[in-house]
């Protein structure tokens, strides 16, 4: 039976934050009520693929392998209202700023219906800003920085079979990505992601995890939000400055939203 990881609740920020530092990852349950998790499931239910935003579905021969039932949407936030209020859930915000500044912002917030089939993705790392030799990598005298993390929020009860998130605790202080066929680091071995619907795991960009395969016959639902330091880009394809936000949401926004969405002030030198 694969090892289960451990999802500590912590009480406060602070923790939250060691803990992203520490082990790479951060629990919070029931971050989202039922009323929520139904309103989510039944918007992306409705959401239009965009090619032009390589936006996913399951083609007839499945050459993607996402299984049946599945799409995978990009800049979800801008198509329905409650997705566009994943952007800041309370003690979720509260954690990507404390990691990231106060000044931070998204980069992409994704929806995914992952159906029965969806087979095992390979271990990766999203991004791994900075590569160091393992021994200095991880010498707890090192502080990486946090540069991204990633808002995992989980639709479904999520059981061994419905394919969980695998992920290494502590992997990002490897130095390096993993490489094909690597299934554990430093003798740890990739552990499940097992939690109730309405909870979230937040993980830093390099640690190693990875999409497992979905064995049952109900579809997995999710809703990832990116979030990053004000100094890196936002990811919202189409490129070349063809993305446009949805005025009638942006019209909605409260100021702290509006930031999430790049709305910074003037700061230094710097916009």
């Amino acid at each position: 039976m694969p090892k289960q990881l451990p999802l500590k609740i912590h009480t406060n920020t602070k923790d939250q934050l060691n803990s992203l530092e520490e082990i790479g990852y951060a629990y919070i349950p029931k971050v989202l009520q039922i009323k929520e998790i139904i309103e989510l499931k039944k918007a992306i239910d409705k959401l239009k693929p965009l090619p032009e935003s390589n936006d996913m579905t399951r083609d007839p021969g499945d050459k993607l392998g996402l299984g049946k039932n599945s799409i995978h949407i990009k800049n979800a936030f801008n198509q329905d209202i409650f997705l566009f209020n994943c952007l800041d859930k309370p003690r979720v915000i509260e954690l990507a700023e404390s990691a990231l500044g106060e000044d931070c912002h998204i980069i992409g917030l994704t929806a995914w219906r992952t159906g029965p089939g969806r087979p095992d993705q390979n271990l990766h790392a999203d991004w791994y800003p900075v590569p160091l030799p393992e021994d200095v990598a991880s010498d707890s005298r090192v502080k990486v920085p946090i540069f991204i993390i990633t808002a995992h929020f989980y639709l479904t009860d999520i059981a061994e079979i419905s394919g969980p998130t695998k992920i290494i605790p502590g992997s990002h202080r490897a130095g390096r990505s993993p490489n094909e066929n690597e299934f554990s680091w430093n003798n740890i071995p990739e552990q499940s992601v097992i939690l109730n619907a309405g909870d979230c795991v937040m993980f830093r960009s390099d640690i190693w995890h990875r999409g497992s395969a979905n064995a049952s016959t109900e579809s997995r639902y999710l809703v990832q939000v990116h979030y990053s330091s004000r100094w890196i880009a936002q990811r919202m394809p189409p490129y070349l400055n063809q993305f446009k936000f949805n005025e009638k949401l942006l019209s909605k926004a409260t100021p702290r939203q509006r930031r999430l969405l790049g709305d910074h002030e003037i700061a230094g030198n710097y916009t």
